[in-house]
């Protein structure tokens, strides 16, 4: 039986010490490679050809796991994100980034080897909490509920503009746009503006 290939990116060597300990103790998957940032991981799946990346979003300095998943899937080399982040923003960013899976990092370690084999095959592999996101997404029913306020605020993120310059807009207060941003974020499940934003385009949510 030929071994998966794998190439590890990940920007902490103590859980790429940690993965190639674990990943070790199954006699058909094979590392083939150790990145620690985004630029080396594209750099080595090109001199390597692994069979499956497994890469994390956030990965320092340089680009992050979005890009390099980008850059680097392909037909021939399927990238599975391993990663603790799993907002809405992050999970459709990697898909529509090219990633054939999105696991979390807390999955049980039979999860982790399933999603490899499924990945190296090209098939789907997907942490419970991921495809319940997903599959929410399909149905139309993971559509958060804003309101006015919070649409007026969301639109003004979507042009760019900075905390003043919505609280001039509005005639609001910088505090008041602050205490709106805190429940947008919260509601579409993310922790950034760019993240916001993302979301808010992807479920049609600005004007």
């Amino acid at each position: 039986m030929t071994a998966v290939r794998i190439l590890l990116c990940d920007d902490h060597a103590v859980v790429r010490a940690g993965l190639l300990a674990l990943l070790g103790s199954e006699p058909d998957i094979e590392v083939v490679g150790e990145a620690g940032s985004g630029e080396e991981a594209v750099a080595m799946a090109a001199k390597l050809e692994p069979d499956v990346v497994l890469m994390d979003l956030q990965l320092g300095a340089g680009i992050d796991g979005v890009a390099a998943t980008r850059r680097i899937a392909s037909p021939r080399v399927h990238v599975l994100v391993l990663t603790t982040y799993d907002t809405d923003a992050d999970i459709t960013r990697a898909i529509e980034a090219g990633a054939t899976g999105y696991l979390l990092k807390a999955e049980r370690p039979e999860e982790l080897f399933a999603a490899i084999r499924a990945a190296a095959v090209g098939r789907t592999a997907l942490s419970a909490p991921v495809a319940s996101r997903v599959m929410d997404r399909m149905r139309g029913t993971g559509s958060p509920t804003l309101t006015e306020r919070e649409r007026d605020i969301l639109g003004q993120l979507g042009r760019g503009l900075g905390n003043r310059e919505i609280a001039r807009a509005l005639f609001i207060s910088e505090a008041t746009v602050k205490t709106h941003l805190g429940r947008i974020y919260a509601k579409l499940g993310v922790d950034t503006r760019a993240g916001a934003v993302a979301v808010a385009k992807e479920q049609r949510l600005l004007p």
